[in-house]
């Protein structure tokens, strides 16, 4: 594991020391706020005109807010993950110092999971601080709390698993560009996925929704924690991870 803190840590200088990470976290903040402005905007405008018309609905902010809220986060996954994915074996690739990573002493796991971790913390980072918005609501506000847990939880997991599918496309090239955009195709089609149950019913439909990181992040968008989305992806983590030690095993094997 200290080899593993090592690695982590030099990734994480890398990013911090760059623009990449604090114009990431200026353009998921900028598109975040606009997405939370817009629906409290909206939900405001509601409770006024039910107020108007004399209606005393409750107005649930979980639902209205918090949970459309996570599902356009939950979208905006597929922009930035692979921005943040792109570097990290690929730029390796590009300055020779592959070479040196897959004859080092240090083990392709460890290589493997300080780079996936460092980039999950900069993900991280990414929620956490945009998720400062949610502090309004519940100093205003009445919000489930447990729900909101589980959504970011959700958004966590998700991420996780489009980083590791991510750190994985990055090992097959040296060029940047050529990475990030086969992480976003990736992770377009494991979005789009679950759309084609709704005009299909047929087994390979059914096979491409459950694939799908879409039909698996509703449940948690909800507050409900089911152990088969949550097993999911932890899975797709392990399965991209496993994919890239096997392919760093053929760049050790080649060096």
């Amino acid at each position: 594991m200290r080899n593993t803190w090592i690695v982590c840590r030099r990734e994480l200088n890398s990013y911090f020391t760059s623009p990449i990470a604090w114009l990431l976290l200026t353009m998921y903040s900028l598109i975040f706020g606009y997405f939370f402005w817009n629906l409290l905007s909206l939900f405001i405008q509601q409770g006024i005109e039910m107020q108007m018309m004399g209606q005393a609905s409750p107005m649930n902010v979980n639902e209205q807010i918090i949970s459309p809220l996570i599902a356009n986060s939950a979208f905006l996954q597929i922009l930035f993950i692979p921005l943040i994915t792109m570097r990290l074996f690929a730029e390796e690739k590009r300055n020779g110092t592959i070479e040196l990573l897959a004859t080092s002493p240090v083990r392709d796991v460890e290589i493997i999971l300080g780079k996936w971790l460092a980039a999950l913390l900069l993900y991280g980072w990414l929620v956490l601080f945009t998720g400062l918005n949610l502090a309004f609501l519940f100093r205003y506000g009445n919000p489930d709390w447990k729900t909101t847990l589980v959504a970011f939880l959700g958004l966590i997991l998700q991420g996780a698993a489009l980083l590791a599918i991510g750190t994985f496309i990055s090992t097959l090239t040296k060029n940047q560009i050529i990475a990030g955009a086969c992480t976003f195709a990736a992770c377009l089609l494991l979005w789009v996925f679950a759309w084609v149950t709704s005009y299909n019913s047929a087994t390979w439909a059914t096979v491409l929704s459950y694939i799908s990181v879409l039909s698996h992040s509703e449940s948690f968008n909800r507050g409900v924690l089911e152990l088969k989305d949550a097993v999911y992806y932890l899975s797709v983590v392990f399965l991209g991870l496993f994919l890239t030690t096997r392919s760093m095993e053929s760049l050790r094997w080649r060096s």
